[in-house]
This record gives C-alpha cells, structure tokens and sequence, in this order.
C-alpha cells in the first residue's frame, strides 16, 4: 500500500478538507482536516480514520498507523507553529 492509496481511500470515504500521508511499507502516519472532527473526542476522530482503512489494516498492509485529525479552525492555528 502506498501513501497516494491511503489518502485516496480517506478523502473518498470521509467529509475532508486535506489529507497529509506519510511513511513507507507498512507503517504511516496521516494529518486529516475536516469539519467532520469537530466537537469528537480524540478516541472519536481516531475511530473514524480508522473505518476505511479497517480492511487494509486486518491484510497487514497498514502495519501501524499515527493519527492527527485537526478541524479546520485547529489546523490553521497547529500548522503554522509545525511549519506546514
């Protein structure tokens, strides 16, 4: 699986703005931006990342996987002080 693969099945299956992915192999990491996150817990935002990508973690081909979800609102005021 490679990083264009996640972010496609991620922008296709939830409500964002952006999708960031990184990594190699089997083991990313992905910045999500939607309005979908707003007023979830972080427990919430993670559950629903993971949703889509459920089957390409059971195959192993998502090994390990670190989630940021930001609103809109958090990712303009995060990125500027992680200099995106």
């Amino acid at each position: 699986m490679d990083i264009d693969e996640i972010k496609q099945v991620l922008m296709k299956n939830l409500a964002l703005d952006e999708a960031i992915v990184s990594g190699d192999g089997s083991h990313f990491q992905v910045i999500v931006v939607g309005t979908i996150f707003d007023g979830l817990s972080r427990v919430k935002q993670q559950q629903a990342v993971y949703a889509p990508l459920m089957e390409y973690i059971a195959d192993n081909r998502i090994h390990a996987l670190s989630i940021k979800a930001y609103t809109p609102a958090q990712w303009q005021r995060d990125r500027k002080l992680q200099g995106f």
